[in-house]
């Protein structure tokens, strides 16, 4: 007779079995997957198709994004999604993720750069472009003076719009500096 105490009694088959997952850590797995699925559907649509989805979860991340945020179906289709990241290299996505969002930083970083040059130059003037051209000798300065003189111009004729001229020398200095 077996004493109920016996450490045989409590061993489960599968303590020394590799190939088990727990329910816990499958779930967790999902969790994971679905969270991801969230992120995505926060994207732009020009933002996923940069990731290069399988076309099934490609359309289904666009189809959340018709869905009402906090209805039953939204997350359903948040589960659908989740369960067809189960197909995916959710590693290899997540660093496409990266890369991308990291991109879309560096460009509103340039944007950023650019448009505090424009200021300057059109506030300081001349002074502002020869500082600018002796930093970056790669750029024009005829091309510089006449795009803050025609500026200066539009903004003193329509101060509350942004002016065509301005739009101008921003995108120049951008694609200057960036090369």
């Amino acid at each position: 007779m077996k004493v109920v105490g016996d450490s045989e009694h409590f061993k489960q088959p599968f303590d020394h079995d590799e190939d088990y997952v727990s329910r816990a850590d499958t779930k967790r797995e999902i969790a994971i997957y679905q969270e991801l699925g969230k992120k995505l559907v926060v994207l732009s649509k020009s933002q996923i198709e940069r990731l290069e989805l399988d076309e099934l979860l490609y359309d289904n991340i666009l189809k959340t994004k018709i869905i009402k945020i906090n209805t039953e179906a939204y997350r359903r289709q948040l589960q659908f999604i989740g369960k067809l990241m189960r197909f995916v290299d959710i590693e290899e996505l997540q660093l496409k993720m990266k890369n991308m969002l990291n991109q879309n930083s560096n460009e509103s970083a340039k944007q950023n750069v650019a448009e505090k040059l424009k200021d300057q130059l059109l506030s300081e003037g001349d002074s502002a472009v020869q500082a600018l051209i002796e930093k970056y000798p790669d750029l024009e300065r005829q091309k510089l003076r006449q795009l803050t003189r025609q500026s200066k111009k539009e903004l003193t004729k329509k101060p509350d719009e942004a002016s065509k001229s301005s739009i101008e020398l921003v995108k120049y200095i951008r694609n200057e500096l960036t090369e």
